[in-house]
């Protein structure tokens, strides 16, 4: 398994955004009204990885063993947390795009113009997140385990 790369973060978001804005075009008449706060829950998710993430950098740093398979689910939740981050936040952006012209003459796109936003912001915090929880995973170099023991002793 390679760690996440910036082009498939890219095509992810790519993706959501497509199909949310076809969406949007076609149907958003039709659509229920979007809660403020439903992308929060991508918050939610980036707080766990993120305080997930300076547990498993403690537990590295400080020589405590942890099973290879422990960090590759912990890799496995970061690479699908990213991608998922990505197309949402590719989906929110859509949202965020095809409301934001429209929201001083439809009362409803000014409604849910705001929910669109928060999306955005809670899925880029989740890709954050989860890039860093992949980035904490890795094992350290030489150089960087005889520059703790230097630190710390």
């Amino acid at each position: 398994m390679h760690f996440t790369r910036p082009r498939e973060l890219l095509i992810a978001a790519v993706i959501g955004f497509g199909l949310i804005f076809f969406v949007f075009q076609v149907a958003y008449g039709s659509l229920p009204r979007l809660p403020t706060f439903a992308g929060v829950t991508l918050a939610i998710l980036a707080v766990v990885e993120g305080a997930l993430a300076f547990v498993v950098r403690n537990m590295i740093r400080t020589g405590k063993v942890i099973t290879g398979v422990w960090i590759a689910r912990a890799v496995a939740l970061a690479k699908a947390s990213s991608l998922l981050g990505a197309l949402m936040l590719g989906a929110w952006l859509a949202g965020v795009v095809y409301l934001a012209p429209r929201s001083n003459d439809i009362t409803a796109a000014a409604d849910d113009l705001p929910a669109a936003v928060v999306g955005a912001v809670c899925a880029g915090v989740l890709i954050g997140a989860a890039l860093w929880l992949e980035h904490c995973c890795r094992a350290p170099d030489l150089r960087d385990r005889d520059r703790d023991r230097r630190t710390t002793g």
